[in-house]
């Protein structure tokens, strides 16, 4: 039994979009830090890509400060051009519960901005 209700929460949604399961699925995680992008395949049950912020201060410490809207916009274009090398067009954007909203929007804007499809 599940007494969280974010929790049960995340498991409906995640349910719902397992009914189109010929499309791979976005998922983002944010914390308070940094935020992640991760696109699985359910089916298989593994993680095809994967670009975080983490991804981009590792290669290049001389980068500008930017607030986490800009980075996570960042994220986004940086996952979907991944996927594009992987042929992955069309994604299923599974928003974990977050809002649609600050960070979690650039990163879909990004996404989309990208080539990919959602």
């Amino acid at each position: 039994m599940i007494f969280n209700k974010s929790i049960a929460r995340k498991i409906k949604v995640r349910a719902k979009l397992k009914k189109f399961s010929n499309r791979l699925r976005l998922s983002v995680f944010r914390s308070n830090k940094y935020i992640y992008a991760q696109i699985i395949d359910d089916k298989k049950g593994e993680t095809l890509v994967s670009a975080s912020e983490k991804d981009i201060k590792a290669k290049s410490e001389k980068r500008k400060a930017k607030n986490k809207i800009e980075t996570a916009f960042e994220i986004g274009q940086i996952i979907a051009q991944k996927a594009l090398k992987k042929k992955i067009k069309q994604v299923y954007f599974d928003r974990g519960g977050y809002k649609y909203h600050g960070r979690v929007k650039a990163l879909a804007k990004g996404a989309r901005e990208g080539g990919l499809e959602f």
